[in-house]
């Protein structure tokens, strides 16, 4: 089957597909998309993803596939929309009991029902692994569940009680005293890598960081307390800290990669669950950062890196989603996945062929302490649509002249927020969104303070 399918992909592109590669995700908690050095900070260091990046391809507009962290790890692993999988919100999600909308009840696990990546390459025979944090339900639904070999620290928690061993992660040993979680991350990988060099292997390498708590080494923070400025957008000396660390990591699985004469074999791809938390970060250029309905939420790193296939020092400028590397993982491996919802990217990496224009979508029925009341989005062409569920207000902005979604033009532009605002509510039925409801407890003088939309 795995032939055949190569050999229908030969044929289409009408020239010599690459043999299939291993596949590393690296999928970092909470990076806003300005957080790297390539991508226009002035104050964070990060010259080995710098270099990944200036190897390989960047994607300017990478979205994650919700403004929180379980819904696009689920995403990413079954290549569906988190409306589709009614996974819509952290889990176990923020409570509001005294808002006017309730959420709908909504699957806190990732459903044995779904093919993952995992499942689906371990078919092809490859080695699987998920190292670092899960976030996608109890024991009956780990790693292990779904498709993968091993299971490296990987638990229902969606952040670590400590950076630093005693690390309090049944998944995995402590270390010795003082170990950096981010660096035995790396080395679980590593070693991983090492012992399936002679196969094909998947790793999926959810590192913690950047998520709170900041934790990081103290020489390490000192360095930055000394170049930030109070003035400065990004200015956190302990975030940037976390930031360099997760940069040294990277730097050591590329090189394990040069050593084993394993970098021509292995696509990597780097990228984020959700924007930058504003309490940790600024989202540079972007409104607001995680938890929002705003760009600031759902803009997110991207980097596809597979050095003799992937030509260096390309750019792709066209809006890719979490939901398309699942697709294009699955292309390149040979293997034949259910329906997804993403697009392969593997014509854009090999240099065949372009990202299809169409919308992106957004659904998150939920409340945030980042600021979102449940809303759904829409992304198509240069124009993006919210809608709020509390009072039906939409929000429509041109983000080809107005990047800040500073000026709302729904108003000024009413038949362009109908169109869009059509074409919202047709997906949300396609997919059988969830939707909240009104609270029949709702109470405004007992209800939780929230930043405004």
């Amino acid at each position: 089957m795995r032939a055949l399918l190569v050999a229908v992909l030969v044929s289409a592109l009408g020239q010599s597909a690459p043999p299939r590669p291993n596949v590393i995700v690296v999928l970092v908690d909470d990076l806003g998309a300005t957080d790297l050095g390539y991508a226009g900070s002035p104050f964070f260091r990060t010259p080995h993803i710098d270099k990944l990046a200036a190897g390989g391809m960047t994607f300017t507009r990478a979205y994650s596939a919700c403004t929180v962290c379980s819904p696009t790890r689920a995403a990413l692993l079954t290549g569906k929309y988190p409306a589709r999988l009614h996974v819509t919100d952290w889990i176990a999600g923020h409570k509001r009991p005294f808002a006017k909308l309730l959420p709908p009840d909504w699957t806190m696990h990732l459903a044995h029902e779904e093919v993952t990546v995992a499942e689906l390459l371990k078919k092809e025979g490859y080695a699987t692994a998920s190292i670092g944090k899960w976030h996608l339900g109890d024991d009956k639904h780990a790693p292990e569940t779904h498709g993968f070999d091993r299971n490296v620290a990987g638990t229902a928690k969606g952040s670590p009680p400590s950076y630093f061993s005693p690390y309090k992660l049944p998944t995995m040993a402590d270390g010795p005293k003082g170990e950096s979680l981010t660096e035995r991350l790396t080395e679980e990988a590593v070693a991983f890598i090492r012992e399936n060099r002679e196969k094909p292997f998947f790793l999926y390498l959810p590192h913690y960081t950047v998520h709170t708590p900041l934790q990081a080494k103290p020489e390490v923070v000192e360095k930055y307390k000394a170049s930030a400025r109070p003035d400065a957008p990004q200015r956190n000396p302990v975030y940037a800290a976390m930031v360099e660390s997760l940069d040294d990591s990277m730097g050591r699985l590329v090189a394990a990669l040069e050593e084993l004469a394993l970098s021509e074999k292995t696509l990597v791809i780097f990228t984020s669950d959700n924007g930058g938390l504003m309490s940790s970060t600024t989202n540079l250029g972007l409104r607001a950062g995680k938890g929002s309905a705003w760009e600031g939420g759902v803009r997110v790193a991207g980097i596809a890196s597979w050095p003799g296939t992937i030509k260096p020092g390309r750019r792709c400028d066209a809006p890719v989603i979490t939901m398309d590397w699942f697709a294009t993982i699955a292309e390149l491996a040979g293997a034949k996945p259910p329906p997804t919802d993403g697009v392969s990217l593997a014509p854009l990496l090999t240099g065949r062929g372009d990202v299809p224009d169409r919308p992106l979508y957004w659904h998150y029925p939920h409340y945030h302490p980042g600021g979102a009341t449940p809303y759904s989005a829409i992304l198509d062409g240069g124009w993006r649509l919210v809608e709020f569920f509390e009072d039906g207000r939409l929000a429509l902005h041109d983000l080809r002249e107005d990047p800040l979604e500073a000026n709302d033009l729904a108003a000024a532009k009413p038949d362009k927020a109908r169109e869009l605002r059509a074409k919202l509510e047709a997906w949300r039925r396609s997919v059988g969104a969830q939707m909240p409801v009104p609270n029949p407890a709702h109470d405004p003088a007992k209800d939780t303070p929230r930043s405004k939309n």
